[in-house]
């Protein structure tokens, strides 16, 4: 059949071209909601718990995001990532489900209340207590509902109908429970001392709800007229000089701290105006000090003379005048030399003026030598109206008030007693997470937790309430006095569980090891209220099993709120009297809530003793959430509630800075998945190197956009040339080709390593993996060599039939490998090829590839065929540019010898014709005619247009 008739003949419709009604254009905007919608009818979650119940079961417990606005970047990052994970599992076969949650209680919320009071010129003090709990549940639930629609929009599949909410009544009488097995082994002790304290927020602040941001402060020096020195006499009169960056505390001062092992040096200066002044101060600081002061370099200072060296010791029994004595009162007060080990010369003067109220060390030292706090500085951080200076003045935040020309200052200069004040230095200074305004350290009666007291005893404790200090006579030892502490068992099950990546242990580690006792009582509204009974003689809080019986019963009854309108002699029962008792108000730290949801969530439902295999969130959950689950389960079951603890870092913007509404460089994820559709954001996430900080911006979206459409492509191309494939076309794999046996090794390989990755919950490496396999071994090698074979070979030739089986097994394999990541887009490939309404992508089980005959000398013979291909396509190269040859089916090329015939290679590296012989590549243009079918250039075809024998054969 070569006659001139056949050879004008157009053969486009003999070819068999990939058909596929899956559209290259992705659409996914618009497409996601209707496969949400789908999901949603036909149930998957449930279905997916029914086809796994009675299998082995993975638990990511999910973090509770704050109910209080739409979801920002940081939110998809993490929601994407742990759905990915959870859908991962699944297709390993496991039951994992997912139960989504969310904290409802505390600031977060109750702050954006009180803004609309503010904004229409009331206080929440004037609402009623209920009333305000109640806004605060109502606008818990709107924000609940508005994420619950965001997340499930980004793919996550969960228990949307059942989420865990921290403000469900049985979660907070369960909150309320986990509370008082701590109150009931003795774990929990009132006591005033120093915690962090918001001014603005009127309450005490957590470690985890406090973040570090750069200021500038005012700093001063301070000179104590030294009035008594026993042990070096010639002192009194000299000023001791304190240098501090919180003048506000000057006005609360009771003692002075010096350095047993420092050498101070006393120091005369003669200066103008006839003027002298002596101060002792730590002469390693002497410049730095002198600067400060303005005497080096300055015109104040005619001469000056040291006067002599004192071992620290030897200020032992001194005492000092406040430089504010005049006032009278508290401040005639002496205040006394104490020996301080924390006192150290890195900078200021060697010499620290001690404020019990307001410091950790400053309380301790004072404390063991009889010093009590005098609360002072009110909840707003204002010294209370009857302080003998600057009586309810203030805020002492405020930034004014504690300037060099702020009234401190000023009153400090006109009594002579500041040396210097700028108001210039640069540090990082504590702010509260949620209103962003600074804390104080500030003395006051609170609820804590110990960490370094026998877990399940208390030794001893203190009720150091304004009022007073009060034993806590009614603590019983409940444990061994050498049974292990908190901080103890929490460092234990620290090196028991899995850190991903494994350098985080070493953060959550170190944390523990400093942190100080759980600080868990709050002076707020909106929570889980402290239940408890203290008793009015002894300080002892009650502990009796029945009364914590009847006090969660009307807690799962009507929630938190039955505390604050409870009848308490009825929760108290006969045995005693409610006047002997004072009942604590006070409300629980919010982390003390999110760190219980391990037994309301977990445990509740699946059974006692169950915990979670992973949890997942932020780098900055070290100090919160993973802290406080860990120290709330340590303290209660004396092991973490966890097996492993992944955690992945902060979304920052393209050029790697933290995004700011003030920046303008906030990445909105809502607007991504309205624009793009959330499998391009869900394949972002899979693509970071998320245990680190990652970027995300246009042109790192414009990257994942290129990724996502070669995927699609690779799947488009698989449904085409899968076009009408049935089991009768498939063919055992012992009697394929070569290379289709070789593209199984390497998808085997793939397999292993997939697992690998999702085995160590590295899914960038899964992510690129996949990929790479996709683009690289698939698209630019396999698909490319067989396409002639898919497209001119008879339907039933031996090697198109292998192919197809081939790419059969590929898709197969392929779809569920991407269904964790682009849950979306596998499900419209897989409903593109096996429509039907009752049916899901999701249900499926990790792909059983077939076994494989012979090693991995295909592998290794097939990798140099592959390496000799890329010379080729290199040497044609040129030839192409200079448009000699403008197909690569136009070449003849000589290659160095291998064990295969030319035709095959000349097949493998889709050229004309191919010769073996020693030496390098060469190319030269072939003279063959070319095929008007296949389009390939043999020596069989006898002119342009003619047929080649295959050709021939197959439209014959």
């Amino acid at each position: 059949m070569t006659d001139d008739t056949n050879a004008q003949r157009d053969y486009r419709d003999t070819v068999f071209l990939p058909k596929t009604d899956f559209p290259m254009k992705a659409g996914l905007a618009a497409k996601e909601p209707a496969i949400l919608e789908r999901w949603a009818k036909i149930g998957v979650y449930d279905r997916l718990r029914e086809q796994r119940k009675g299998r082995e079961r993975f638990i990511l417990h999910d973090g509770p995001p704050y109910a209080n606005g739409d979801i920002h970047m940081g939110h998809a990052m993490n929601k994407i990532l742990k759905d990915i994970i959870v859908r991962s599992q699944s297709l390993l076969g496991k039951d994992a489900p997912y139960v989504p949650g969310w904290d409802c209680h505390g600031l977060p919320i109750e702050w954006k209340i009180e803004e609309a009071y503010r904004a229409k010129k009331q206080s929440k003090d004037e609402v009623p207590a209920a009333e305000f709990r109640a806004e605060c549940r109502a606008y818990a639930a709107k924000w609940v509902g508005v994420q619950r629609e965001q997340f499930e929009r980004l793919g996550v599949m969960g228990d949307w109908d059942d989420p865990y909410l921290t403000m469900k009544f049985d979660a907070e009488a369960t909150i309320a429970g986990e509370l008082l097995k701590f109150a009931e082994s003795g774990q929990l002790y009132r006591g005033a001392k120093p915690v962090m304290w918001s001014p603005v927020e009127k309450t005490a602040l957590a470690e985890a709800e406090v973040e570090y941001e750069d200021v500038v402060s005012t700093q001063i020096d301070v000179a104590f007229e030294i009035t008594h020195a026993p042990n070096a006499p010639e002192l009194v009169g000299a000023h001791a000089v304190i240098w501090t960056t919180t003048p506000w505390t000057i006005p609360v001062n009771q003692a002075l701290s010096y350095g047993p092992d420092i050498v101070y040096q006393a120091e005369r200066f003669d200066l103008v105006g006839g003027k002298t002044l002596t101060i002792l101060y730590a002469g390693t600081l002497r410049t730095s000090l002198l600067q400060r002061l303005g005497f080096i370099p300055g015109p104040t200072v005619i001469s000056s003379e040291i006067l002599g060296h004192y071992e620290g010791s030897a200020l032992e029994g001194a005492v000092a005048r406040h430089p504010m004595h005049h006032l009278g009162g508290f401040f005639a007060k002496p205040r006394p030399f104490l020996p301080g080990e924390f006192v150290t010369t890195d900078a200021g003067t060697g010499l620290v003026h001690m404020s019990p109220d307001h410091g950790e060390d400053d309380f301790l030292l004072c404390k063991a030598h009889g010093i009590d706090p005098v609360f002072a500085v009110d909840d707003a951080g204002m010294y209370r109206p009857d302080w003998l200076w600057l009586g309810g003045q203030g805020s002492v935040i405020n930034k004014k008030f504690v300037a060099s020309d702020g009234p401190i200052c000023s009153d400090l200069r006109e009594a002579g007693g500041l040396l210097a004040a700028s108001d210039d230095f640069a540090h990082s200074y504590p702010h509260s997470w949620r209103s962003k305004a600074k804390i104080i350290f500030r003395c006051t009666p609170q609820w804590f937790i110990p960490m370094d007291r026998p877990a399940g005893a208390v030794a001893a404790a203190e009720d150091e309430s304004a009022a007073g200090a009060a034993d806590f006579a009614g603590f019983m030892p409940l444990a061994p006095h050498n049974a292990p502490t908190l901080r103890g068992l929490a460092l234990d099950a620290i090196e028991r569980t899995r850190w991903v990546p494994e350098r985080s242990i070493n953060r959550i580690r170190s944390m523990v090891e400093g942190r100080p006792d759980w600080v868990i009582s709050r002076q707020r509204a909106w929570g889980v209220p402290i239940p408890l009974y203290v008793n009015r003689q002894s300080g002892d809080y009650l502990r009796d099993a029945g009364v914590n019986a009847r006090i969660l019963d009307a807690f799962r009854q009507g929630g938190a709120d039955a505390w604050f309108g409870a009848d308490h002699q009825a929760l108290l029962g006969p045995d005693y009297a409610l006047a002997d008792y004072e009942v604590v108000n006070d409300i629980l730290d919010v982390w003390f809530d999110s760190g219980s949801t391990h037994s309301f969530v977990v445990e509740q439902r699946y059974g006692e003793g169950a915990r979670a295999n992973l949890y997942l969130e932020g780098s900055d959950q070290h100090r919160g959430w993973f802290q406080s689950s860990l120290l709330e389960s340590a303290g209660t079951r004396g092991r973490a509630p966890y097996d492993a603890v992944l955690t992945h870092g902060f979304a920052l913007d393209g050029q790697g800075r933290k995004m700011s509404k003030s920046l303008g460089n906030v990445v909105d994820p809502l607007k991504i998945i309205n624009e793009s559709g959330a499998d391009i954001l869900r394949l972002w996430v899979a693509q970071t190197d998320y245990f680190d900080d990652v970027r995300i911006g246009k042109e790192v979206l414009g990257g994942t956009g290129d990724a996502y459409r070669k995927i699609r492509n690779t799947f488009r191309y698989l449904l085409g040339a899968l076009d009408g494939f049935s089991d009768t076309e498939k063919i055992a794999v012992g009697k394929m080709p070569e290379l289709e046996l070789y593209v199984l090794h390497k998808l085997g390989a793939l397999d292993v390593e997939l697992k690998a990755a999702t085995e160590a919950f590295e899914f960038n490496r899964y992510a690129r993996a996949l990929s790479d396999f996709m683009n690289e071994d698939l698209s630019a090698f396999f698909f490319d060599i067989r396409k002639d074979c898919l497209y001119c070979d008879a339907p039933d030739s031996a090697k198109r039939r292998a192919y197809r089986t081939v790419l059969d097994i590929l898709f197969h394999a392929l779809v569920r490998y991407a269904a964790p990541i682009l849950a979306f887009t596998a499900e419209e490939v897989w409903q593109a090829r096996y429509p039907s309404e009752d049916s899901s992508v999701h249900f499926l089980e990790w792909p059983q590839l077939p076994a494989l005959p012979g090693d991995d000398a295909i592998s290794t013979e097939w990798a140099d065929i592959r390496a000799l291909r890329e010379k080729v396509t290199e040497a044609i190269e040129p030839y192409r540019r200079e448009k000699t040859i403008r197909s690569s089916l136009e070449a003849n090329v000589t290659v160095p010898e291998m064990l295969r015939p030319a035709a095959e290679l000349a097949e493998v590296f889709i050229v004309a014709d191919v010769k073996l012989a020693e030496g390098e590549v060469a190319v030269t243009r072939t003279d063959h005619a070319k095929c008007g079918r296949c389009w390939r250039l043999l020596p069989e075809v006898e002119a342009d247009g003619a047929l080649c024998h295959r050709c021939d054969d197959v439209v014959s």
